[in-house]
């Protein structure tokens, strides 16, 4: 870059947020994106050092000081050919990634990591708003057909991936739009669905068909996919939630974590609720589990007029600065702040769930505190001694995270073999079923939308050199 050493007297900046008074008033996004000549400033700071750390932290493998040099010369367009070479979907990873090349930023050391996240955000806005963004059609088809099953982020990859080489794709989604656990699992507030609507009409226009409200293995044969499809590529993820296993858990009023999360958006989508309505107007509400998911629950509890919130954690609280057990250029093990935290809402952490208290309906959580201490290289849990107390609770939200999938039925008849975590061996994303691929959380586990995607751009390789 032309103007070397910025970053000594360009601080780094990022978004503003309404005040979260005025944002718990709806379910919208509420981040005051900057302007383009800020995040020229921002881009600006980039170092471009001789190893670029940020690029391999990256599972994308995002080209971070090129994008940083183009927006620097305001040339816009061109950064977003090159991101999009190596993610499909900036507008998902600019609000919901973690920002791992933040974390191994070379100035994270010292004055702040590059602005990498909003950055990314930025160009992909920018296209959107200059009508940069375009349908990729491909420029002649081959007679080849597959059948992705699943429409999540990892799952839209393997579909455009393909697309572009000219193969025939089919998505199928078990409900009633595409998008996952992005349009169902993560709050409005986060992402408003808008975004994703605009992403799938662009992927239908390219090509790619949706079928939707159609579970297979449920709703459709797996042996009809496999008469009717050339290769099969299974991305519908880790939906199984972890239990706790503590008596009184079958009592009313305990759910979990995704089935509070996903009937939200649902109301927010203006579609009629199958099940009982879950809300915390005027109720104590527990929340066991100390995740983003656990606080994503924090904040639609919070928009829902909750009497009082508390998010308790198993795990010790961790450090508020860089761990030494993560130096850099690691991602830093420390304490994070998720927005709904600034929103209200309790935290305590060594907290054990002992038992669940009520006579139809819980009323109230028995808890304890426990300490961790590192034998041989694993950490053991041990519970205090006269720490028990309880707190009252009119709704239990469950957010322990997911610990498999669902359709074993389908599965064995496929006859897929599992490993130890429950996620679907491959090699070269390719079951032991030949033409059966997967990717994504059913083949990783649980992840990050960054993972998601890349993994599906991996899978969607190996997929077309069988193909071929």
């Amino acid at each position: 870059m032309d103007n070397k050493g910025l970053f000594k007297n360009v601080e780094r900046q990022i978004a503003k947020k309404l005040a979260p008074v005025e944002r718990i008033k709806n379910h919208n996004e509420f981040y005051l994106y900057q302007s383009d000549e800020a995040i020229k400033k921002q881009a600006s700071r980039c170092m471009d050092c001789g190893v670029s750390f940020c690029n391999y932290a990256c599972p994308l493998g995002n080209s971070l000081p090129e994008l940083n040099e183009l927006i620097v010369e305001d040339n816009w367009e061109k950064a977003l050919e090159i991101l999009l070479e190596t993610n499909n979907f900036p507008e998902f990873t600019g609000r919901l990634c973690p920002a791992l090349c933040e974390g191994s930023c070379s100035l994270s050391i010292d004055h702040g990591s590059v602005t990498t996240k909003e950055i990314e955000l930025s160009i992909i806005e920018r296209g959107f708003k200059e009508n940069y963004v375009k349908p990729i059609k491909p420029k002649f088809r081959v007679d080849k057909k597959v059948a992705v099953i699943g429409s999540g982020p990892s799952g839209l990859a393997v579909a455009q991936e393909l697309n572009k080489k000219g193969v025939n794709v089919t998505v199928y989604e078990k409900d009633y739009e595409p998008g996952g656990l992005l349009r169902l699992g993560i709050p409005d507030y986060k992402i408003e669905k808008s975004i994703i609507d605009r992403r799938i009409d662009l992927l239908k226009e390219e090509g790619i068909k949706f079928i939707c409200n159609t579970e297979i293995g449920v709703d459709l044969a797996i042996e009809e996919l496999q008469e009717n499809y050339d290769g099969i590529c299974l991305a519908n993820g880790f939906t199984v939630p972890r239990e706790i296993n503590a008596p009184g858990n079958q009592l009313k009023g305990i759910y979990f974590a995704l089935d509070y999360l996903k009937q939200q958006n649902l109301i927010n989508a203006g579609i009629p609720l199958e099940n009982e309505l879950i809300n915390a107007k005027d109720k104590n509400v527990l929340i066991i589990g100390g995740g983003d998911t656990g606080a994503d629950c924090l904040g639609i509890a919070i928009r829902q007029g909750a009497k009082s919130i508390h998010q308790i954690e198993i795990l010790s609280e961790p450090p508020k600065e860089r761990s030494s057990k993560t130096p850099w250029p690691y991602w830093p093990y420390m304490l994070r702040k998720n927005t709904a935290h600034e929103e209200g809402g309790q935290r305590s952490w060594d907290t054990l769930t002992q038992r669940f208290k009520g006579n139809e309906s819980i009323e109230s959580v028995v808890c304890s505190q426990v300490s961790w201490e590192s034998i041989n290289g694993q950490m053991k849990m041990t519970v205090k001694e006269n720490s028990e107390y309880e707190m009252d609770s009119d709704l239990v939200i469950v957010a322990a995270g997911f610990i498999d999938t669902k359709n074993y039925e389908m599965y064995e008849t496929l006859g897929l073999t599992f490993g130890e975590k429950n996620s679907i061996i491959t090699e070269n994303h390719m079951t032991n079923v030949e033409g059966i691929f997967a990717t994504g959380d059913l083949k990783n586990g649980p992840s990050l939308i960054c993972k998601a995607i890349s993994d599906g751009r991996e899978a969607s390789k190996s997929i077309y050199n069988y193909l071929k």
